[in-house]
């Protein structure tokens, strides 16, 4: 078991930037892939960010290809994702995920989820 706390959201400018962190508890995060997700106000959540358990290996939604960069530190048990060039369609709550075995884009591939972080991108 593995408890998530996502954090760092907030209100910032287009073309500002935001760290998001996301913090576990329980077991420790090397033994997982971890992913971010984002939800917008009338739409279904979708895949922003995905990293293997070693942080070898790196996935994108492509909409936020070139913008964001996500990594992990297995010492502190956190996954982050650095936003830059933040656009008005940016704006979500954020949510980080675990999963046991190998995941990418896919919500159901994950096992655990934390409760979100809002980040707020004025145009």
């Amino acid at each position: 078991q593995v408890q998530l706390v996502a954090s760092g959201g907030g209100l910032v400018q287009a073309g500002g930037s935001l760290r998001l962190s996301c913090t576990a508890s329980g077991r420790t995060t090397g033994s997982y892939h971890m992913g971010w997700f984002r939800q917008a106000p009338g739409t279904e959540r979708e895949f922003v960010a995905a990293i293997s358990w070693s942080g070898g290996s790196t996935y994108y939604a492509d909409s936020v290809k070139g913008r964001f960069t996500i990594s992990r530190d297995n010492a502190k048990n956190t996954v982050y994702l650095q936003m830059n060039s933040l656009k008005a369609e940016d704006t979500a709550v954020y949510y980080c995920a675990a999963a046991e075995r190998i995941a990418y884009s896919g919500q159901e591939d994950y096992d655990y989820w934390g409760q979100g972080t809002q980040v707020t991108v004025s145009s």
